[in-house]
């Protein structure tokens, strides 16, 4: 069908089983060969084929997607100094009009621009590590986002604010947090890392208020102690519903929703505080208690050595004896388990019938025999590992298997783990302690 170009604004009549249905929006490129499909207001797709359009009538040409910036917005100097370090993600996306796709192509700017009210929170400088999805983060961007927020402290700056996107924040946000504060040390500032669930096309978008909360809390919040989890925090929507913000440690948060907007719950933990965003971008603190700094100031983070390799396996049906012997055919520093429950494994064979069982007991009693690092996290989200209630944790203590009684959530313990590899520390030992609020001796959940 000849008509309009792909990024015009249309209006469409089509004629449907249940009646004529008209809808405006962005035309897309089509979803398949002979059929139209545009982009509501709402953010949301919808496709018809030609032959079930009446018509088609352009409200206005195609927009430029030119990645010329705009005119920057005014800085006010006696703001506090907060530096935006980009990454990329669904907070800095746009929709490509020739695919239909949402891309990452925000520049830093491009934020401010979208979001004005930031200019009265702080005086803002931006930098950009890159347009990334969060799926392809690995160590070397978390080295690369803790060395940019070293240079925004040297330089003045109260806090940084780190956007990110969402699927992994929380394991960039707990690497902040031990490469700060895993030492004994606090950073020199705040560090907060915040995204959007909601792509800035879509009318439900929560970027603007997550970004407002976040540069906010880097600007004017307390001053972090390195301890109880604020080394770094998440800040995102508290609920569905426009209005709060919620401060999660970032040692102890996950994302456990693939669309809302309140994604993010803090695990074995409270959240540290809320953010009331008021119109025209006014933003309120609203803080849990909160204990004075003593840890001295760090100068520099810890780097995470980038060549560590940590072999994730999950207990269950599905977990073989070649898998941890893998381990060490393919160079592994260490094991992570998520183990089922309180941290158990398939290590039994009570009915003779899964000798599977007993060889993947013979195995991990090899692997830490011969020197191999075991440590169990749990797939269970909330609530602690405990090897000492049933024999079979028991006898996974007894063969090597480090983690007994942590509190620390699945996906930090990841990052814990690199964090003690990277610094030479006894596994054992650090993997007891509470180094950045990250193992709570009791648990809130």
């Amino acid at each position: 069908m000849s008509g309009p170009e792909t990024g015009s604004r249309v209006r469409i009549l089509a004629v449907t089983p249940g009646g004529d249905v008209t809808h405006e929006g962005m035309l897309l490129a089509p979803a398949s060969t002979d059929h139209i499909t545009i982009k509501l207001d709402n953010g949301y797709n919808v496709t018809f084929a030609e032959s079930e359009i009446s018509s088609i009538t352009t409200i206005h040409g195609a927009l430029e997607t030119s990645d010329e910036l705009r005119e920057h917005i005014p800085e006010n100097s006696d703001l506090p100094e907060v530096w935006i370090l980009h990454t990329g993600g669904t907070i800095a996306s746009k929709v490509d009009y020739a695919t239909g796709a949402v891309t990452a192509r925000f520049e830093p700017e491009e934020l401010l621009d979208a979001v004005p009210e930031l200019a009265h929170q702080a005086s803002i400088r931006t930098v950009k590590l890159g347009n990334m999805w969060s799926d392809d983060i690995r160590p070397r961007h978390w080295n690369l986002m803790m060395d940019a927020a070293k240079d925004a402290f040297d330089s003045g700056a109260v806090g940084v604010v780190i956007t990110h996107g969402t699927d992994t924040m929380h394991y960039s946000a707990a690497a902040a947090a031990f490469a700060w504060s895993g030492n004994g040390h606090r950073p020199p500032g705040r560090i907060v890392f915040t995204g959007s669930q909601r792509s800035s096309d879509r009318g439900s978008s929560d970027g603007a208020e997550n970004l407002l909360a976040a540069v906010h809390w880097a600007a004017h919040g307390p001053t972090p102690t390195g301890e109880g989890g604020d080394g770094s925090v998440i800040i995102m929507h508290a609920d569905s519903d426009d209005g709060i913000c919620a401060v999660l440690p970032g040692c102890s948060a996950r994302k456990f929703h693939s669309s809302r907007r309140d994604a993010f719950k803090p695990i074995n933990a409270h959240p540290l505080a809320e953010i009331q965003v008021g119109r025209g971008g006014n933003c309120t603190i609203k803080m849990r208690q909160w204990e004075s700094a003593t840890r001295p100031v760090a100068t520099q983070p810890m780097h995470f050595v980038e060549d560590i390799r940590i072999l994730q396996l999950m207990a269950g049906a599905h977990l073989f004896s070649d898998q941890i012997e893998l381990a060490t055919t393919a160079g592994y520093h260490a094991i992570l388990f998520h183990g089922t429950g309180l941290g158990h494994l398939p290590l039994e064979d009570p009915n003779n019938d899964s000798p599977e069982n007993t060889e993947v007991l013979a195995a991990v009693d090899k692997y830490c025999k011969d020197g191999g690092i075991a440590v169990m996290t749990t797939q269970c989200i909330h609530g602690p590992i405990h090897m000492d209630v049933y024999s079979k944790g028991r006898n996974q203590q007894k063969v090597g298997v480090i983690g007994n009684q942590a509190s620390i959530s699945p996906d930090a313990a990841l990052v814990k783990l690199h964090f003690l590899l990277s610094t030479d520390s006894d596994i054992r030992t650090g993997w007891r302690e509470n180094l950045c609020g990250e193992n709570k001796p009791s648990i809130s959940n």
